[in-house]
């Protein structure tokens, strides 16, 4: 799956989307996603198979069961892990989604 793949399912959330940053500010919700890190397969002193882990991060004001439901729908024909924190700094949630592409 591709970048572009992973932005196209997530514009069903009809939430902002951006890969990595907004240039300008935004209403809560949002959605934020990244390469967070490569864990590629190896072989003969090169990368055999690339693996690369995609976070999809959900920020919100406040818990939002709701708008995490759309990007879990969003992202049901793939398989993902998830976790959860609140940015006192931000005074705002964040939920993030890893996906191993």
């Amino acid at each position: 799956m591709t970048l572009e793949q992973i932005h196209t399912l997530l514009k069903s959330t009809e939430y902002p989307i951006a890969y990595g940053y907004f240039q300008t500010e935004q209403q809560l919700p949002y959605i934020l996603y990244r390469v967070a890190y490569s864990n590629n397969f190896g072989a003969d002193g090169t990368v055999y198979f690339q693996i690369n882990h995609i976070q999809v991060e959900l920020y919100t004001k406040l818990k939002d069961q709701k708008a995490e439901d759309k990007v879990e729908q969003a992202l049901s024909s793939i398989y993902w892990e998830k976790t959860e924190e609140y940015i006192d700094s931000e005074k705002c949630y964040q939920i993030i989604y890893e996906i191993e592409v």
